[in-house]
């Protein structure tokens, strides 16, 4: 059944050091009911890492052999999570080589059907939880390891016997829990109030599942109905979430806070509950992907329908779709994978929210249907391609908070100027490396701009002084050869992140650039700076860089600049994350300082030169992640990098074998002193 846990145990396999450890390549992908064989296929090459917005582009038969190419002659271990049908699996077992190699897929499902036909050596069934075991699992989620008081122990016991031993019903019974204080009359209380919400329901845990939402704060039911706008098996950008729930209007002041630091506050929140999934942590240990159980999402979309909240056209387009689209107070609708043909007598004057999720749908027919929707504030369009840009959007949506769209068309017209409301513009456009966006210099007249995020872009900055700042500025990502003069840090005091990347060829010169005036950004806490060039030059003459105090990550790639240059760096007092790719520092030599790098948690080095790594461990005191990347020349690991008493996991990708001999014997002096957990990973 749902919710008894199937996914939990393969993440604990899938996780396992010993396992990482044994298989060259590991991936992991959700099959939803509705599934989608180029989904599956994307989804596995990016959890291989394959990560590129290149590749949804891609056809099937291009994804099917660069799936098998990858996964050839390695070992490696495969989750395919919640299979459904048996024809699923016969669409992708023959993306899968046979090497007699010790390479094993694990798949989950709910029909023993599935498991049969796909004619496994073992198949585990899973057993509910005995007594004991719920409360175990229930006192473990309350009281985090802490002995649970004596009075409550009964009490307890009665909550975890109404969950009838489903590990998902327990574990949200918990999250509830957690937040109720620990007191008799207050447990008692919560007692009679289960046993009355779930008495005589047959399948009681969707009735807990209901529980657990209604018992929500209010701040928090819209941020969780929300998660039923994604389509299932999908893990969901927090970045990307966050986003939109600000644009929403879910998300309230709080003190000194931002309006993001208060919606990740919210999201943790829902984990907490065990509401949310997490899925991946980014470099820095923060959450980077999340996702809902399918039966709690189930939950999230009744709920959503019945409070008009929110709506979602599926895949099979029925007469049911229009039946949706005409209720007069729906304020959200969620298009899952089907280019639907939209209606033009389509009016709904409550609408506030249109999200499109899918492959390649096509513009036809959209803006008319979108158009008559004045009062719409979140825009979610991405899937959707335009060949020119939208100017019915910018004329007719003046309420637009949010918009995200494709676009073949490279130059954002000035009428951008008339959406003042808007707080995130983000806009791809195709895969061709020239395709760059000419953003007008308008776009500095949106004075409630927080995120800017174009694929690529080239930003004008405003010729006149009147222009007011842009102080909720916070990401401008993916701008192509920007000039920091003094002027334009000033109109974005508070920006958090920058993405930056600059083509030059043996002609162009530096100084104008103003490297030094990022020590300017007070607040930068995101920093990712690309040296592309058109040929074989190497940039040079980058002497001025001078960074922010508050930066917390910094991807530096082509710089090409000596070694000793990094020791500004590592003089950062925040540095948490430093990711060194493509010839970011040359030489052979590099030899690190005390008092540098006291913070840094993840340390990346990808195609370098780099000969001779000379540190010590006290040049790295909380370093706990280190990726060497196809540094080919890099003779071993320095064995001072094993006596740092935080270091977890060292990985390596086309590496020498010197380097994977030190990575092992840095392993050997970790289990010595009862590091069981550390990890060394090649492929």
């Amino acid at each position: 059944m749902g919710g008894i846990g199937k996914t939990t145990l393969a993440r604990c396999i899938y996780n396992d050091p010993l396992i990482q450890e044994y298989f060259h390549i590991h991936a992991w992908t959700t099959v939803p009911y509705q599934y989608s064989l180029r989904k599956m296929l994307i989804h596995l090459l990016g959890s291989i890492g394959h990560f590129s917005v290149e590749l949804g582009q891609e056809s099937i038969d291009k994804l099917e052999v660069k799936l098998y190419q990858s996964l050839k002659g390695r070992r490696y271990l495969i989750v395919m999570d919640d299979f459904w049908f048996t024809e699923a699996w016969d669409d992708v077992r023959r993306f899968f080589p046979d090497d007699n190699n010790g390479s094993r897929i694990i798949l989950t499902t709910r029909n023993s059907g599935v498991a049969k036909y796909a004619q496994s050596e073992y198949i585990h069934w899973m057993n509910c939880l005995s007594l004991d075991g719920s409360w175990n699992l229930l006192s473990q989620k309350v009281f985090e390891g802490t002995q649970c008081p004596s009075p409550l122990e009964s009490l307890g016991m009665r909550i975890a016997s109404r969950c009838e031993g489903i590990p998902l019903a327990i574990v949200v019974l918990g999250g509830l829990l957690s937040n109720v204080e620990k007191t008799w009359e207050l447990w008692q209380h919560f007692t009679e109030n289960i046993s009355l919400a779930i008495a005589g329901d047959n399948y009681i845990i969707n009735k807990i599942l209901a529980l657990s939402y209604s018992q929500l704060p209010q701040h928090l039911k819209a941020c969780f109905l929300y998660m039923g706008a994604f389509p299932e098996g999908r893990e969901i950008h927090v970045s990307d979430l966050i986003k939109l729930w600000v644009a929403e209007g879910f998300i309230k002041p709080v003190g000194n806070k931002s309006l993001e630091e208060v919606a990740m506050e919210n999201l943790k929140d829902l984990i907490d509950r065990s509401l949310v999934l997490v899925e991946r942590l980014s470099s820095d240990g923060e959450i980077k992907t999340c996702s809902i159980h399918d039966l709690l999402l189930d939950i999230s979309i009744r709920k959503a329908w019945e409070e008009d909240f929110l709506a979602i056209i599926p895949r099979d387009v029925n007469f049911s779709c229009w039946e949706i689209l005409g209720k007069a107070n729906l304020r959200r609708i969620s298009f899952q994978f089907c280019p639907l043909k939209y209606s033009n007598k389509f009016t709904n004057s409550s609408m506030r929210s249109l999200l499109h999720f899918g492959v390649g749908y096509s513009s036809d027919g959209i803006l008319p249907f979108t158009m008559n929707l004045r009062l719409l504030r979140v825009l979610e369009a991405l899937s959707v391609t335009f060949d020119e840009f939208p100017v019915e959007i910018v004329k007719k949506l003046v309420n637009l908070k949010y918009l995200a769209f494709t676009c073949h068309e490279r130059n954002i017209p000035p009428s951008i100027s008339k959406l003042c409301n808007l707080q995130t513009l983000i806009v791809y456009g195709d895969l061709s490396p020239e395709h760059i966006f000419n953003l007008p210099s308008e776009i500095w007249q949106l004075p409630q701009l927080r995120h800017i995020i174009f694929q690529r872009c080239i930003l004008q900055f405003p010729s006149r002084a009147d222009h007011v700042p842009l102080k909720n500025l916070q990401t401008l990502a993916n701008v192509y050869n920007f000039k920091f003069t003094e002027r334009v840090f000033r109109f974005m005091p508070n920006l958090k992140k920058l993405v930056i990347s600059y083509i030059y060829d043996s002609h162009t010169i530096w100084s104008p650039y103003h490297f030094n005036h990022f020590v300017h950004l007070l607040h930068l806490e995101t920093l990712k700076c690309y040296f592309i060039a058109k040929s074989i030059y190497a940039p040079g003459q980058l002497l001025n860089f001078v960074y922010p105090e508050r930066l917390k990550k910094l991807t530096l790639s082509g710089c090409t600049l000596p070694w000793d240059f990094l020791t500004f760096v590592g003089l950062l007092p925040n540095l948490e994350v430093l990711k060194l790719k493509d010839d970011a520092f040359v030489g052979s030599v590099w030899e690190t300082n005390e008092e540098e790098f006291l913070r840094l948690k993840y340390l990346l080095i990808a195609s370098s030169s780099l000969e001779h790594w000379k540190t010590e461990e006290t040049h790295f005191p909380r370093l706990r992640h280190l990726s060497l990347k196809s540094c080919s020349e890099l003779k071993e690991i320095p064995s001072e990098i094993g006596n740092i008493p935080t270091l977890e996991i060292i990985e390596l990708f086309e590496c020498s074998a010197s380097v994977v001999d030190s990575a092992h014997q840095i392993k050997e002096e970790q289990q010595s002193y009862g590091n069981d957990d550390f990890r060394v990973l090649c492929s």
